[in-house]
């Protein structure tokens, strides 16, 4: 059978969410996670739907991918089709020709698992590597010492503390109240948490959403932040490790996180909370 590109609709999202969550588990190489859908529902249901492409043959999920920005798509591979050829040319042929309705035309960026043969045919077909990037990864069967600062987890009614705190640690950010209710609405935030950290005047200083997969399953810290006023004092340390605690109380086996490689404080801070350094991996780009 041919390896077809769908769109799942609202009605599909659920089984792509799912999907998604089988296809995780230690040792995977750093792809889409259920959780990096569940950050864009911020954006609501319907522009979820239409982010989403999906690749199957004879019915079977084989590719998932989530256009997370108008160029650039992430991609996850289910387990054993890293290397299918058949699926590999497919994905390659709908992402390289505008007029497929994956990519737009100019730079585009590809974000594959790495050892996935869409990377070689990428390759091959003219793109490059791009910008490198760290993972990290905590595993969590081990228990999680306390963060040494006040967190709480954020109810609806506490929406506008956690949007705050975003807003105040990521210069571009549009995340408003509006939009945390439009993600803890999705399908994914029902395994999903917002923390917030406190300083000891009382004031918000740090945030993050953490995603489980499921008992057992890697889970996601994304995106986690420090207020621009108070950085400096390990907040961000204090609230990486009462992530691990949260994911570990949700029935994470590990807690994995992905930075730009250029970002050395991010990647000091979540090793000073106790995550390992895994090697770097690169997007690829072309201009087309």
């Amino acid at each position: 059978m041919a390896i077809v590109l769908g769109r799942p609709g609202i009605d599909g999202l659920s089984e792509v969410v799912g999907v998604l969550r089988g296809w995780q588990y230690d040792g995977a190489p750093m792809q889409l996670h259920p959780g990096d859908l569940g950050w864009f529902w911020r954006f609501g249901a319907e522009a979820t739907a239409a982010a989403v492409r999906t690749w199957r043959r004879d019915g079977q999920l084989l590719a998932i991918g989530l256009l997370d920005e108008p160029d650039l798509l992430r991609l996850a591979i289910a387990p054993g089709a890293a290397r299918d050829e058949e699926l590999a040319q497919q994905v390659v042929e709908d992402v390289t020709e505008p007029q497929r309705g994956v990519l737009i035309e100019g730079k585009v960026f590809i974000e594959a698992p790495q050892g996935a043969l869409v990377q070689d045919l990428l390759s091959e077909h003219g793109w490059n590597a791009a910008e490198p990037w760290t993972p990290l990864r905590r595993d969590l069967t081990e228990p999680v010492p306390e963060p040494g600062v006040r967190t709480e987890v954020i109810r609806p009614e506490q929406a506008h503390v956690r949007t705050a705190v975003q807003r105040a640690s990521f210069d571009s950010s549009t995340f408003t109240d509006e939009r945390w209710h439009a993600m803890a609405g999705g399908l994914p935030y029902a395994d999903a948490r917002c923390l917030v950290a406190y300083d000891a005047a009382g004031d918000a200083v740090a945030a993050v959403t953490v995603w489980s997969a499921g008992p057992g399953k890697p889970g996601l810290l994304e995106p986690m932040g420090v207020h621009r006023d108070h950085r400096g004092h390990g907040y961000g340390t204090a609230i990486t490790v009462a992530a691990a605690a949260a994911l570990q109380q949700l029935g994470s086996s590990s807690a994995i996180v992905c930075t730009p490689s250029s970002n050395a404080g991010a990647v000091a801070t979540y090793k000073s909370a106790g995550f390992e350094q895994l090697p770097e991996i690169r997007d690829q780009h072309r201009d087309t």
